[in-house]
C-alpha cells in the first residue's frame, strides 16, 4: 500500500484537475435533441478529444450518427500484457423545467462542496475521474504491462447506439476487463439488471361512442392484456424472489397511447391503443421465454374473444449480466477500494442497464464503479460531492495498476 502522505499529496493534486475538468463538460449541453442545431454530443467529445490529445494521448473519432461521435484514447506501455478499458459516455438526459432548478444545470456550480449540474452526476464527473487517472499514471511516469482503452462514447442514455458502433468496430475484440464509470457511490457492482423494451399494439374498430358496438373497442382489450401482464409480472416475482441486490423483477407499462395517429375525440371509439413496456429482468430470467409468454397472453385473450387483435415488437434487448467475484477486474477494484478508502468494499448490483451490458455480451467481463448517490442521475438538482470525485479517481488509478500488472490474463 502507498504511503498516506504520498496518497493524499496526490489525491489534493488530482482532485484539482477532476473537478476543473467535471466543471468544464458540464458546462457543455450534450442532451441529445433531434432536429436541433447543437443537440448532440459533438461539442463535448470535440472537447474531450482536445484534451485527450493535450495530454499525449493517442485519439480516434468516429461518428456512430451525424453529429454524434465516439472518443477513443489509446495509452500503450509499449510491454505486453492485458487491456483495460475504461467507459464513460458524454450524453446526458434532458435537465426538464429549468425554472425547477436551483441551479442552472449547466453551469456546475460548487456549493458546499457539492457541484450541481445535469451530468455531474451521471457520469461526466465519473468521465472526468477515468480521464484524470489515466493522467495521473502518465504524469507519474507509472509503469504498467499492457494497454489502457479510453472508451467515451454517445447515446448511453438513448439506445446506446454508440458503445454497439464501438463493439462492431472491434475495439472491444481483446479487451480483457472494463470499468463502467457510473455514479454507484464507489460500491463495486458486479451485476445489473436487463432490460426488454417493447410495442404492444391492439387493434379495433373505429366507431361511434354512442353506437359501440358497432365498433371493436381496442382500449378493453388493452385493459386485458395489461392485466394479464401484470398476473405475469407477479408470477415471475413469486419465482424469483427478491434479488439480493437487484431488487424485483418488473414488466412495467409506460406510455399508453389512443388512438396511435390523428387526434383523440371523446366521443370517438379509437382503431388502434398502443403502449410500451419496460420489462427488467434478473438473473434466472429468459428473455426469449419471456417473449413466448407474451405471445401466449395474446393467442389466450384472441382465443377467448375472436374480435381480439394484438402484436408486439422487442425494440430493444439488453441482457442481465454477472461477473465473478473471483474475476480479475473485480478483484482488482475490490482492492483498490480498500487501498484508498481503508474500508471493505460493498458488492452491489446496477438496477439499470449501462453500456457495459453490451461489453459483457462481447465477452468483456466488467465492473460497474464510480462517484455519485445512487439515486440521484436524471434529478433536479443533480450533484456530486467533489471530494468522492478524487478519491474516484485515485480508485480508478489504483484499480489500473492492480489489474494491469497482475501477470495472469482472466
Amino acid at each position: 500500500m502507498i504511503q498516506t502522505n504520498e496518497r493524499q499529496a496526490r489525491l489534493e493534486r488530482d482532485g484539482k484537475e477532476v473537478v476543473e475538468l467535471t466543471k468544464n463538460l458540464v458546462k457543455i449541453p450534450s442532451v441529445y435533441r433531434p432536429g436541433v442545431e447543437g443537440g448532440n454530443e459533438e461539442k463535448v467529445a470535440q472537447f474531450t478529444a482536445d484534451y485527450l490529445k493535450g495530454l499525449g494521448i493517442e485519439v480516434h473519432i468516429e461518428e456512430v450518427e451525424p453529429g454524434r461521435p465516439n472518443v477513443i484514447g489509446i495509452v500503450d506501455s509499449g510491454r505486453p500484457g492485458k487491456t483495460l478499458l475504461f467507459e464513460g459516455h458524454t450524453d446526458v438526459v434532458t435537465e426538464g423545467d429549468r425554472d425547477a432548478w436551483t441551479h442552472d444545470p449547466f453551469s456546475a456550480e460548487i456549493i458546499n462542496g457539492r457541484m450541481y449540474g445535469r451530468g455531474t452526476n451521471d457520469t461526466k464527473g465519473n468521465l472526468a475521474c477515468m480521464i484524470t487517472a489515466v493522467h495521473s499514471l502518465l504524469r507519474d511516469n507509472e509503469e504498467w504491462n499492457g494497454k489502457i482503452i479510453l472508451c467515451i462514447p454517445c447515446d448511453e442514455e438513448g439506445m446506446m447506439i454508440g458503445i454497439k458502433n464501438f463493439i462492431k468496430r472491434g475495439w472491444a475484440d481483446n479487451v480483457d476487463g472494463a470499468i463502467i464509470c457510473e455514479p454507484e457511490e464507489n460500491q463495486v457492482c458486479v451485476t445489473q439488471k436487463g432490460a426488454m423494451r417493447v410495442v404492444v399494439n391492439v387493434f379495433g374498430k373505429m366507431a361511434h361512442g354512442a353506437i359501440p358496438l358497432s365498433g371493436v373497442n381496442p382500449n378493453t382489450g388493452m385493459a386485458k392484456l395489461i392485466c394479464e401482464l401484470d398476473r405475469l409480472e407477479q408470477k415471475e416475482k413469486e419465482r424469483l424472489g427478491n434479488h439480493p441486490m437487484l431488487g424485483w423483477p418488473s414488466i412495467t407499462p409506460t406510455i399508453l397511447q389512443a388512438p396511435v395517429r390523428g387526434d383523440a375525440q371523446i366521443n370517438v371509439i379509437p382503431d388502434q391503443c398502443m403502449t410500451t413496456l419496460d420489462i427488467r429482468t434478473v438473473p434466472g430470467q429468459d428473455h426469449s421465454e419471456l417473449k413466448r409468454e407474451i405471445q401466449d397472453i395474446i393467442n389466450r385473450l384472441s382465443g377467448q374473444d375472436p374480435d381480439f387483435k394484438a402484436e408486439f415488437e422487442v425494440i430493444e434487448d439488453r441482457p442481465w449480466t454477472e461477473t465473478d467475484r473471483e474475476n480479475a477486474i473485480v478483484k482488482a477494484t475490490a482492492k483498490a477500494v480498500f487501498e484508498v478508502t481503508g474500508k471493505e468494499p460493498v458488492y452491489n448490483g446496477v438496477p439499470g442497464a449501462t453500456d457495459g451490458t453490451f461489453l459483457h455480451v462481447a465477452g468483456v467481463p466488467i465492473v460497474t464503479i464510480g462517484a455519485g448517490d445512487r439515486e440521484v442521475p436524471h434529478q433536479i438538482d443533480e450533484y456530486v460531492d467533489i471530494e468522492e470525485l478524487a478519491k474516484t479517481t485515485e480508485i480508478f488509478r489504483t484499480a489500473a495498476l492492480l489489474f494491469l500488472n497482475e501477470s495472469e490474463k482472466s
